[in-house]
């Protein structure tokens, strides 16, 4: 297998409402509410016609994109044996996903984002990670992890306790390594474990310019390019309309954000962005050849609704 991600399994379920639904449910639109009550959640599904399904998660998204452009490829994330694991687990293998985990009925269900769409196209998000944080290093495909030339794991998965223990497991066994910091909320948590992952395990780290920053406490952009070329490991950072850079030891590519793009909805962007490059990277392209893959990727998913191409 080419690449094997692991990351949070989420089912994406995609719901139509009217603006009244957010108010009554205290919901900000255009943002995302992270829920941790079971009931609370099921509370606000038992109210919505589903419209949509669709197997999600960053990591998820990316390999799925990965897929699209026919490198063998696989997954595994924790789900639970109920209606939207078996969504979940339908929906990868549709895209010719290689799915390694075996569901089995948990304390927590699947994890789920409910994606409320109101009238004016704005996306509202719910999310109950439910089971899928809970990963842990029995859960691992060894032979598969073994057997890959790459595994992509997501900075949204780390954390304290079994997911940790899950991740280094994952790092030994791995032939090379790639992560991405998901977001500056996850670094900004996490900073210590972070930086010494970048600086000692990972070969290929994804980040965008405010991670990466904050990561290493950067004062301009200047001082994140000298600490990539001495660190002699491959990072990729977007920087949005100022578009993306690449530093492998002293090599450094850059590409320009593409112009007049019609953006309908950002979801996406990043995971697609590494799906493109990691394309490149598995199959020995240069550094300015994967962004260009990476960036074209990535602009077709921001001119559409949802993360999949």
């Amino acid at each position: 297998m080419k690449v094997l991600g692991i990351g949070n399994a989420i089912v994406d379920v995609i719901c139509k409402v009217n603006d009244d639904f957010l108010i009554k449910n205290n919901l900000t639109k255009g943002l995302m509410k992270l829920i941790f009550d079971e009931t609370e959640f099921s509370n606000l599904l038992s109210n919505l016609k589903i419209e949509k399904t669709i197997s999600g998660g960053s990591v998820a998204n990316s390999i799925v994109g990965l897929s699209q452009l026919k490198n063998n490829v696989g997954f595994i994330g924790k789900i639970s044996d109920d209606d939207f694991g078996a969504k979940y687990e339908e929906g990868l293998k549709k895209e010719n996903v290689n799915f390694l985990y075996t569901k089995k009925k948990e304390i927590l269900p699947t994890g789920t984002c409910l994606i409320l769409i109101t009238p004016d196209s704005e996306r509202t998000m719910c999310t109950f990670l439910g089971i899928a944080g809970k990963i842990s290093k029995n859960d691992l495909d060894v032979k598969a992890i073994k057997e890959s030339e790459l595994i992509f794991l997501e900075g949204y998965l780390w954390d304290k306790g079994e997911p940790k223990e899950a991740f280094e497991k994952a790092i030994n066994l791995s032939n090379k390594t790639a992560m991405s910091l998901s977001d500056k909320f996850c670094v900004d948590r996490h900073k210590a474990n972070f930086l010494n992952l970048v600086k000692n395990d990972l070969d290929l780290v994804f980040a965008n310019e405010g991670e990466i920053t904050s990561l290493i406490d950067a004062k301009n952009f200047d001082e994140v390019i000298s600490f990539c070329k001495e660190l002699k490991k491959h990072l990729i950072i977007t920087r949005g309309e100022k578009g993306a850079i690449s530093i492998y030891r002293n090599e450094v590519a850059e590409i320009s954000a593409k112009k007049d793009l019609k953006i309908v909805d950002l979801t996406g962007a990043g995971d697609l962005f590494a799906s493109g490059y990691l394309h490149g990277f598995i199959n020995k392209f240069s550094q300015k050849e994967c962004l260009v893959k990476a960036t074209e990727m990535s602009s077709k998913i921001i001119q559409q609704i949802g993360a999949r191409i």
